[in-house]
C-alpha cells in the first residue's frame, strides 16, 4: 500500500487540526489539574501541567468522606454537596428524557413520514415553526404551568417540559423515515402488520443509528441543563449536579470560591457523560455508517 504524500497543505491541515485538539482538550485538562492541586499550591503552583505535589483530598472532601475539620485544614470552607444523591437524581433526569423523548419523537417522525391523516402537513409545518421559538420564551409559560399543577420540587416537574418530544429530534427522524424503503414495509403488510406492527418491527430497528443520535445528543443535552432545574428543582431531594456546584460555589465564606473543590466536583460530573461518550460513541459511528451504506 502506497504511503501519501506529505504536501504542504496536508501539514497544515494536520496542524490546523492538533491546534483544534488542543484547545478543546485544554481547558478539561486545566479543570483536572486543579482539582489534583492542594489549594495551598493553587496561586503559587500554575506554571506547569502537573501539579508538583497532587492530590485526592479535593475529592475526598467534595464527597465528604472527610471531617469539618480536615476540610478547613485542606484549604476549603468545610462545605461539601451529598454528590452520590446529586448524580443518582441527574441520572434519572436524563435518562426520563432521553428515553421517552426519544421514543416519543420516533413515533411522531414515523407519523409524519408514513402516515396519511387530515392537517399532517400543518401540524408538521407547526412542529417546525416551533424550532424558530427561543426555549427562553417558553421557560416563564412552563413554569408558571408546573406550579399550577403543584409539581414544583419534583422529578415529575423537572422532566414535564422535554419529556415529549423536542422540534428538532420529530425532524430528523421524520427524515430518515421518509429514506426507508417501502418495499420492506409492503412486505410487512403482506405478512399481516398494521401501523404499530411496522413501527415496532421493521422501522425502529431499522433506524438504530438515528436514534442512538438522538438519544446521546439528548442525554448531553439534559445533563448540563442548569436554568429549569434551579427554578423548579431547589430541593435537596431533586437538585441535580449542575445546580449542586453552583449551590457548592455559594458556601464557600470567602471572597475567593473554593476552586480546587469546586473543579474537583466539576471533574466528578463530567465523568459519566464521558463514559458513556466513550462506550457508545464508537457504536454510533458504526451505526451511522452502517446506514449510510444502505
Amino acid at each position: 500500500m502506497r504511503r501519501k504524500k506529505l504536501t504542504p497543505g496536508r501539514l497544515l491541515a494536520w496542524a490546523v487540526l492538533v491546534a483544534v485538539i488542543v484547545v478543546t482538550i485544554f481547558p478539561f485538562w486545566w479543570m483536572v489539574r486543579t482539582a489534583l492541586t492542594p489549594a495551598a499550591d493553587l496561586y503559587t503552583d500554575n506554571a506547569g501541567l502537573l501539579p508538583r505535589d497532587p492530590t485526592l483530598v479535593n475529592f475526598a472532601r467534595v464527597l465528604g468522606l472527610t471531617t469539618e475539620a480536615e476540610a478547613r485544614a485542606a484549604g476549603g470552607s468545610g462545605a461539601h454537596i451529598n454528590f452520590a444523591r446529586y448524580l443518582l437524581n441527574s441520572i434519572v433526569y436524563c435518562g426520563l428524557i432521553a428515553s421517552f423523548q426519544t421514543l416519543f419523537c420516533a413515533m411522531a417522525g414515523y407519523a409524519f413520514a408514513r402516515l396519511r391523516f387530515p392537517g399532517r402537513d400543518l401540524v408538521f409545518a407547526i412542529v417546525i415553526g416551533a424550532l424558530m421559538v427561543p426555549p427562553i420564551f417558553t421557560l416563564l409559560p412552563n413554569f408558571i404551568l408546573v406550579k399550577e399543577l403543584g409539581l414544583m420540587n419534583t422529578m415529575a416537574g423537572m422532566v414535564a417540559p422535554t419529556i415529549l418530544m423536542t422540534p428538532f429530534a420529530v425532524f430528523f427522524l421524520r427524515q430518515f423515515f421518509l429514506s426507508l424503503p417501502r418495499d420492506v414495509e409492503e412486505a410487512a403488510i403482506l405478512d399481516g402488520n398494521g401501523a404499530w406492527g411496522i413501527f415496532w418491527r421493521i422501522a425502529l430497528p431499522m433506524s438504530r443509528g438515528p436514534l442512538i443520535t438522538i438519544g446521546l445528543t439528548t442525554t448531553v443535552w439534559a445533563w448540563k441543563d442548569f436554568l429549569w432545574p434551579l427554578l423548579v428543582g431547589r430541593g435537596e431531594q431533586n437538585r441535580l449536579v449542575t445546580v449542586a456546584l453552583g449551590v457548592f460555589r455559594q458556601q464557600s465564606p470567602n471572597t475567593q470560591p473554593d476552586w480546587t473543590g469546586l473543579m474537583a466536583a466539576s471533574t466528578l460530573s463530567v465523568i459519566p457523560v464521558l463514559v458513556l461518550l466513550i462506550f457508545v460513541g464508537k457504536r454510533l459511528v458504526q451505526s451511522l455508517n452502517f446506514t449510510g451504506s444502505k
